[in-house]
């Protein structure tokens, strides 16, 4: 089987690794899956190399165990607080002899998008094309091939930490891998989670993860907001730490096993026996208590997410309405509570989409940033067997995805890492 690509998530509370392939009848199998608890990252961030490395190392070699495949390269996540994003406009003049649009001419223009004034401790990361105008005319979505003398477009850019990216291209290189592409990590969970009717009618992605919790809002299949909230589970299961003077470890197996999200959701309040620390006599609670300490930390979440949907102005735009993936979606309860709480409609999202091998191990939204990454390696090398272009960049227009080439983020973290 051709075509292999390996994603690689690599979150506050564990690192995962899918291995999938592509048949000669265009058909993905998920060949291998690895995942290990997570150590040395916070909120998203690299804070430690050494235990990240070997994370990423255990997780990596569980994937190449169960796969059979030899892992050489990865297409890695990134996510954290730092993430930031904001629109752009750029214009350019249309200079062919018969002022007919080209490849060359849309990576003009998205280069001149570019051209803002950032932090030098930040770079861009991606740059989304929104809608292309043509001598006036907008709403075009694929300007390749048509006529005119002035192009305009309208980006997104999202813009990281040069640190935070250079950090986990080090973790992930020294753990004998290369950095194949590095994407943002909500725009990756929606290749896995989201259609692209959904996408067209206009629908939000929440990604409860361990440190930070990633939103994407779109609409006519475009993305059209992103933001990073730098509070997910870890601090569900601190509140749950402290509020019961219970070990960390014993507060994550709570939370997994017995937790719920939303008090009403408690049907039988069986009394739950916890060991005592140190030789102490067992803990009993109750699961509607559990529930009252899980509750606040949940709303506050979907409480911050609403604010963003807000500020992004789609929010009337929305019929889809929400889907909620990542570990925190597992809490029983949570999509009640977000119904509650954001006011339209709510689901779980799965990762779909695969034709054989192990699909039931990654039906989970635990999985779905990693499964998101290998679709996005896929539809790349789609991309690149099919449109090269005269600058060796990739066309985007094409593909319902909205990313530049990966040739262009490679030189550029390059780049980072010899100015630095």
């Amino acid at each position: 089987m051709g075509n292999i690509i390996v994603g690689l998530d690599i979150g506050t509370t564990k690192v995962c690794a899918v291995v999938a392939g592509m048949d000669e009848h265009g058909r993905i199998n998920i060949l291998g899956v690895g995942r290990a608890q997570s150590d040395g990252i916070v909120r998203g961030v690299v804070t430690h190399i050494d235990k990240t490395i070997r994370s990423v190392s255990t997780a990596v070699d569980e994937a190449r165990s169960q796969s059979g495949v030899d892992i050489k390269s990865v297409i890695v996540g990134i996510a954290g607080d730092h993430i930031q994003s904001f629109q752009s406009r750029g214009v350019i003049g249309i200079s062919g002899p018969e002022h007919e649009v080209t490849q060359s001419d849309i990576d003009r223009l998205i280069e001149d998008t570019k051209r803002v004034a950032l932090p030098s401790d930040r770079k861009i990361i991606h740059v989304i094309p929104q809608e292309f105008i043509i001598d006036g005319q907008d709403g075009v979505y694929d300007p390749l091939g048509m006529s005119g003398v002035r192009m305009e477009a309208n980006v997104h850019i999202i813009t990281g930490l040069v640190s935070a990216a250079q950090n986990i291209f080090k973790c992930v290189e020294r753990a004998g891998l290369k950095v194949e592409d590095m994407v943002l990590e909500p725009l990756a969970s929606s290749y896995a989670v989201l259609d692209d009717e959904e996408k067209e009618v206009g629908i939000a992605l929440l990604d409860v993860g361990g440190g930070t919790t990633d939103l994407a809002v779109f609409e006519e299949r475009t993305i059209r907001h992103t933001a990073v909230i730098g509070i997910a589970g870890r601090k569900v299961t601190d509140d749950i730490r402290k509020g019961l003077g219970i070990l960390g470890d014993q507060a994550e197996k709570l939370k997994k096993d017995h937790g719920f999200a939303y008090v009403p959701a408690v049907l039988d309040n069986d009394p739950i026996i916890l060991p005592g620390v140190g030789g102490r006599q067992p803990i009993e609670i109750d699961k509607r208590l559990l529930a009252t300490i899980i509750q606040p930390r949940m709303e506050e979440i979907f409480e911050i997410a609403a604010l963003e949907i807000k500020r992004s102005g789609y929010s009337k735009h929305l019929s889809a309405g929400v889907v909620l993936t990542g570990g925190g979606a597992l809490i029983k309860g949570t999509a009640e509570l977000a119904r509650e709480v954001l006011g339209m409609p709510v689901k779980i999202g799965i990762p779909t989409g695969f034709a054989g091998g192990l699909v039931r191990e990654i039906e989970n939204p635990v999985y779905a940033t990693a499964v998101g990454l290998v679709y996005h390696g896929l539809k790349c090398q789609e991309r690149e067997s099919a449109t090269p272009s005269s600058t060796g960049e990739k066309t985007t227009s094409k593909l319902k995805m909205p990313l530049i080439g990966k040739t262009n983020i490679l030189e550029k973290m390059k780049s980072w890492f010899d100015e630095l």
